[in-house]
């Protein structure tokens, strides 16, 4: 049985981390730019214009206008104009997710995966966060920030994040109605966080999910 695990995160809080060691523990693919790769495959289209369309999202908010229309839909053929526009790349990403979906399981990180995958079966979905203090900490630690800075970047990214995921799927990023699971890592803990889902997964997909992959 095939399965996805979907981890939207706020930044600071460890959820990429503790993706990371969720795939590990399960014996699975851990996706995340790894996915700009395989849509570049799928569309031909050089990989170097999918991590541009990422940046430009994260410097200008007047790219989110039109915010909370959806934007997700099929993708374009290379004859038809917008072939290389954000939104194509994008809907090359989200196909290439219920592609992996249906030959493999894996960890994925944010990206409006549960969105994307919200039709497809055998998906669990997780929003990971943290105290604004605890982020702030991380994120200090990290990136050698002071505290305002470390504040500054933790409000831009997740800014970013919340944009991103409302412009393309006309949802509010911090719906805890969007998603499975809802952790504070902070209180938590990975360890605690990632027995957690695993139990979750149990629950969800039934005896069909393989036990056999997870270490003992």
């Amino acid at each position: 049985m095939n399965y996805a695990i979907t981890i939207a995160r706020g930044y600071g809080s460890g959820g990429r981390r503790i993706g990371q060691k969720l795939a590990d523990k399960l014996n699975i693919d851990f996706v995340d730019r790894e996915l700009l790769q395989l849509a570049s495959i799928e569309s031909g289209i050089n990989e170097a214009l999918f991590g541009q369309a990422d940046e430009r999202v994260k410097k200008s908010a007047l790219l989110f206008k039109n915010s909370g229309k959806g934007h997700l839909g099929d993708v374009l053929k290379p004859e038809q104009n917008g072939f290389t526009s954000d939104e194509n790349l994008f809907n090359f990403q989200a196909k290439v997710l219920r592609s992996l979906a249906q030959k493999e399981s894996f960890v994925v990180m944010g990206r409006a995966a549960d969105f994307i995958l919200k039709d497809s079966p055998n998906v669990l979905s997780v929003n990971i966060q943290a105290s604004h203090a605890f982020c702030t900490k991380a994120v200090m630690d990290l990136m050698g920030f002071s505290e305002k800075e470390a504040e500054s970047h933790i409000e831009k990214i997740d800014r970013y994040r919340a944009d991103f995921y409302e412009y393309y799927t006309g949802r509010n990023w911090n719906n805890p109605a969007n998603y499975d699971l809802c952790f504070n890592s902070e209180r938590l803990g990975d360890d605690n966080c990632i027995r957690l889902i695993i139990e979750s997964a149990r629950l969800k997909f039934g005896p069909d999910f393989d036990k056999k992959e997870i270490e003992a």
